[in-house]
């Protein structure tokens, strides 16, 4: 089985390696719509991929394979294209594809690449992961990672686009604006792509804060039935509670106006780094009580 798996993991990053590349020629050509429609069929490919290759593992091992760096780094995918094909279809753009695709390249290689063979493979959980809480605080702090970065990508889109084009958009009006279509020719409605931009971070990001949330509060409860204590102050669980914070900061200047659309996007560009470092950043100190199945 550990063969099919293999394959269908290299399969799964040759696929997203290509909707990579033929979503960067679509913006690069934007009149031809092919390269576009190959871009997504390759993206939903890859997402079939390796919703085949996690439900296998899952039926192999018997348990949600969530229990290592290896296996969130592949669900942590499979959320980042889920939102790809989702963006793609609400927004009809190739410039949504465009940002997602690079960071779940990254991610994949990293996955099947950088990390030792031995860290790849299924094992047994640890008896502190022998619980139903694994699915729940677990896979839902992971979708709130991939639904977090895409937020926060399209902020830092927003503040290259910004830059480049010395346009600085007013952002006084709370209501977020029903999505308009983001025009293929970047070139035209400047300032239109840019509120488009700046409307979907914030709604992205919207959705992505309550699933934080959720998780962490998942988390205090599985943690005081496992250790006693429902917060530890350990590097994970602080970096969760930092990252909450600097989103729950985001959400609270967007809501009450206080701040530009720039200085909004700069904070949330922030939470990139941050989400990064929460997730998998802590993981390399090797030191606290979600140490176990990560890098040591």
């Amino acid at each position: 089985m550990s063969i099919i798996y293999d394959d269908l993991t290299k399969w799964s990053f040759a696929t997203i390696f290509l909707s990579m590349l033929f979503y960067w020629t679509s913006i690069a050509f934007p009149t031809l719509k092919l390269f576009w429609q190959i871009a997504k069929f390759n993206v939903i490919v890859s997402n079939l991929i390796l919703f085949v290759s996690i439900s296998g593992r899952w039926l192999e091992i018997k348990h949600f394979p969530l229990s290592n760096l290896y296996e969130s780094l592949m669900f942590l995918t499979w959320c980042m294209t889920f939102t790809t094909v989702i963006l793609d279809h609400k927004i009809k753009s190739s410039l949504i594809g465009g940002l997602i695709s690079p960071l779940a390249t990254f991610t994949m290689a990293f996955a099947t690449l950088v990390l030792p063979n031995n860290m790849q493979k299924a094992t047994a959980l640890v008896p502190a992961l022998k619980s139903n809480w694994l699915v729940m605080h677990v896979s839902v702090m992971m979708i709130s990672y991939a639904v977090l970065m895409v937020g926060t990508l399209l902020s830092i889109l927003y503040l290259v686009l910004n830059q480049y084009q010395m346009f600085q958009v007013n952002n006084q009006t709370p209501k977020v604006k029903n999505m308009v279509p983001i025009s293929a020719s970047y070139a035209e409605n400047k300032i239109q792509l840019l509120e488009n931009i700046d409307n979907l971070s914030y709604r992205t990001i919207g959705l992505g804060f309550p699933l934080l949330t959720l998780g962490i509060i998942s988390g205090a409860v599985w943690a005081n039935e496992a250790w006693g204590s429902y917060w530890s102050w350990d590097p994970k669980e602080t970096w969760a509670l930092v990252t909450w914070l600097v989103f729950a900061s985001y959400l609270h200047v967007r809501i009450n106006r206080s701040w530009s659309s720039k200085q909004s996007a700069i904070l949330a560009s922030i939470g990139f780094i941050v989400v990064w470092i929460c997730y998998l950043g802590v993981n390399f100190l090797g030191q606290g009580l979600h140490s176990y199945g990560w890098l040591q």
